[in-house]
């Protein structure tokens, strides 16, 4: 066969590999929740938000700005794709329920880029750490009165 055939093969076998779209979106492998809660501290997340379980630092309360809370109970999970986005890229969607003029500047979340400063194992458990964090309220049925 002529080099000019295979190559003409190899560059249409992948080309067409790379035509088809993923329908399960990423997957990156399992975290560790122990060490996720060390990146969370480390991270030092706790001075701009809050979770069950552990108190701010003393200079976070002195500053007495709005704290967005993680964690807890939730009508709806995040999933760990909204997880992740929301750590490496935090203004794809700013935080509800809180004033923008304290959670954002110039239309941009003020949580600063941490893309270089975690390693991605350590964005992985991170990750892990705050999913194992919510938790699903209850649904509550509306209960209807008999029709009169």
């Amino acid at each position: 066969m002529n080099k000019n055939l295979i190559f003409i093969l190899l560059f249409a076998v992948a080309g067409l590999t790379g035509c088809e779209p993923s329908s399960t979106g990423f997957s990156l492998p399992a975290g560790n929740v122990v060490n996720g809660e060390k990146v969370f501290l480390t991270m030092q997340c706790l001075e701009c938000h809050t979770m069950e379980g552990f108190d701010q630092p003393e200079s976070a309360v002195e500053r007495a700005t709005a704290s967005v809370a993680l964690g807890g109970e939730v009508k709806r999970i995040k999933n760990y794709a909204e997880l992740v986005t929301s750590i490496i890229n935090p203004s794809h969607q700013i935080a509800e329920g809180y004033e923008l003029d304290v959670i954002q500047y110039e239309g941009q979340s003020i949580m600063p880029s941490y893309n270089d400063a975690l390693t991605v194992t350590q964005l992985i458990d991170l990750v892990t750490f705050l999913e194992s964090r919510y938790e699903l309220e209850p649904y509550e049925p509306t209960l209807y009165s008999p029709y009169r």
